[in-house]
C-alpha cells in the first residue's frame, strides 16, 4: 500500500482510498486544549505515534488524529518544552501549528478528548450534539478501562467501527463509573512551567493514552 504523501493527496488506486491519501471511512480524534502549543499537541503526536507504533500503517486503519485550542494560537508553533517532552518519547514533533478550535473541527470529530472539565464543557457548549462524544481525556481512559473488549465489534469489521462502537460504550458508563474527585479527570496546563512539569504532564497523558490506544487497536503496547 502507498503512504501518503505530506501534503499532497494520492490516488492509488484502492476502492477504499479518496484523493487525499485517507480511507473513505475515518475516526477523527480531536483533542482539545487552551492555546494548542502545550498539552493537546502533545497527546496529538502521542496518540499518532502510539497508533504507527502498534499498527504500522501511516493510515492508522482509517483514524485520523487532530488537535486545537479553546483560545488557541493560530498558526504558532508548539511550545519548545513540549517537543522536548515528544522527543523523549520518540514521537514526531515537526511541522505542528496551533489552531483555534472552530465549529467545523467539532462537527468533524467522532471523539473529543480535552485536557480539563472546562474544556470538555466549551466543546459541549459549541452544540453540534458534541455531548455524546466529548469526554476529558482522563473520564475517557477510565471509562474504556471498564469495557470488556470481547463486546466491541472484532478488527476484521474495521477499526472505525470498533472505536465508534467503544465511543458509545463510553457514553453509556458515564453516568455509572464517576471519578473519585474532580481532579481525577484534570490535566492540568503545564505553560510557562519549568521541563521537569512538562515532563510529569507527557507521563500524565501518555499512561491515560496507554488503554484507549489498546482498546482501539486491539493491540497492546509493546513490552
Amino acid at each position: 500500500m502507498t503512504a501518503p504523501d505530506a501534503g499532497r493527496g494520492i490516488w492509488d488506486g484502492e476502492e477504499t482510498r479518496t484523493f487525499t491519501g485517507l480511507p473513505r471511512d475515518t475516526f477523527r480524534i480531536l483533542h482539545v486544549s487552551t492555546g494548542n502549543v502545550c498539552r493537546s499537541p502533545i497527546t496529538e503526536r502521542l496518540t499518532r505515534h502510539a497508533l504507527a507504533d502498534r499498527l504500522g500503517d501511516p493510515l492508522w486503519g482509517g483514524l485520523v488524529v487532530e488537535s486545537a485550542g479553546t483560545w488557541g494560537h493560530e498558526g504558532a508553533p508548539m511550545e519548545a518544552n513540549a517537543e522536548a517532552v515528544l522527543a523523549d518519547f520518540g514521537a514526531d514533533a515537526s511541522g505542528f501549528t496551533g489552531r483555534e478550535l472552530l465549529d467545523e473541527h467539532v462537527i468533524r470529530a467522532d471523539l473529543v478528548l480535552t485536557a480539563t472539565r472546562d474544556h470538555r464543557a466549551q466543546v459541549i457548549s459549541m452544540g453540534h450534539s458534541a455531548g455524546l462524544r466529548t469526554f476529558t481525556l482522563k473520564e475517557f481512559t477510565r471509562l474504556v478501562r471498564a469495557i470488556d473488549p470481547t463486546t466491541l465489534p472484532p478488527l476484521e469489521e474495521g477499526m472505525v467501527v470498533r472505536a465508534r462502537a467503544l465511543v458509545r460504550a463510553a457514553a453509556a458508563l458515564r453516568g455509572w463509573l464517576l471519578a473519585p474527585t474532580a481532579e481525577a479527570d484534570e490535566v492540568y496546563d503545564p505553560y510557562g512551567a519549568p521541563l521537569p512539569f512538562f515532563q510529569s504532564v507527557g507521563d500524565e497523558i501518555h499512561q491515560a493514552l496507554d488503554p484507549v490506544v489498546t482498546a482501539l487497536t486491539g493491540v497492546p503496547a509493546r513490552a
